[in-house]
């Protein structure tokens, strides 16, 4: 039997994964003891049971790591035969590499925690920039469950005449699996980074938009700053006020007021990271991931 918990504010993650797997789901007890250290208690019997931890890790990524590994080993204290980590949006894959002396590789230092914490792991769309697979990071299974056919679902069925747009070189994978899924065209401009908030993009040839909806597609928007620059540089080449898609809404600015007066029509974001902007459900995509690898 597999039974579903969640990490404090994703409740509504583990119900939607507890509802397509048709299993139990188990609100644990966790809180703050006055000198901020954890407190977690699970009062069912988890005896040969597979134990499934679900929640996105974002916000304070560090707090819900923590939450998850001591859920797991709780879990396995109690009974649990296996356990697997559903984290909708996966944080520390940025730093992949070292940029400079003495960086540390975050991204392989925390795949090596959460493969010594969980026994899989299901997450969606990871930010794979400069990695080929999640394997070569963690050394459990992992299953992508990809967001694709979901957005493609939203742009088919909101968007007339749509024109699929990534931002930067980085967003083609999505890009092009969003088109593809929806039979819409697709055009990718260049960007060029120069900090964390000071980017430049490329102005898209006008024949390429003319008379669509240009629809701005990128995995993670934090600052935004990508996201904005190439909605100023679709407008000012004269497109109709583009329609922003971001798989995980970490919005670390104010993303929504930056994007509206740089021309936007609005943004939609999947429902990874719990945002009023989404509008994407991927519950299905990630029961789907999750089944393959109970199944092992």
């Amino acid at each position: 039997m597999t039974v579903v918990l969640s990490i404090p504010g994703n409740e509504d993650h583990a119900t939607k994964l507890g509802a397509r797997l048709a299993t139990a789901v188990i609100t644990p007890e966790v809180r703050w003891f006055p000198d901020g250290e954890i407190y977690v208690r699970i009062a069912e019997d988890l005896r040969g049971h597979d134990a499934v931890i679900v929640g996105s890790l974002y916000p304070a990524p560090a707090e819900k790591f923590l939450m998850a590994s001591f859920l797991a080993a709780t879990v396995r204290d109690l009974g649990a035969q296996r356990v697997g980590l559903v984290a909708p949006y996966l944080a520390f894959m940025r730093q992949d590499v070292q940029f400079k002396p003495g960086e540390g590789v975050t991204s392989k230092y925390f795949g090596a925690l959460v493969s010594g914490a969980v026994d899989w792991m299901v997450t969606v769309d990871p930010h794979l920039h400069r990695r080929a697979a999640l394997e070569e990071i963690y050394t459990i299974p992992t299953r992508i469950a990809h967001s694709a056919s979901e957005i493609a679902k939203w742009v088919a069925a909101e968007v007339e005449r749509p024109v699929l747009v990534g931002p930067d070189a980085e967003s083609v994978q999505w890009v092009r699996a969003v088109a593809e899924a929806c039979g819409a065209p697709y055009v990718i401009l260049e960007k060029t980074r120069r900090g964390d908030r000071d980017v430049s993009i490329t102005a898209p040839q006008r024949e390429a938009i003319e008379g669509k909806t240009p629809v701005l597609i990128d995995d993670i928007v934090s600052t935004g700053k990508t996201m904005v620059e190439a909605t100023r540089q679709l407008v000012a080449a004269g497109s109709s006020p583009p329609m922003c898609i971001a798989i995980h809404a970490v919005f670390a600015d104010d993303v929504h007021a930056e994007l509206t007066a740089a021309g936007a029509a609005g943004i939609v974001t999947c429902n990874t990271i719990v945002h009023p902007s989404n509008r994407i459900c991927v519950a299905d995509p990630i029961a789907d991931a999750a089944k393959q690898l109970l199944a092992r």
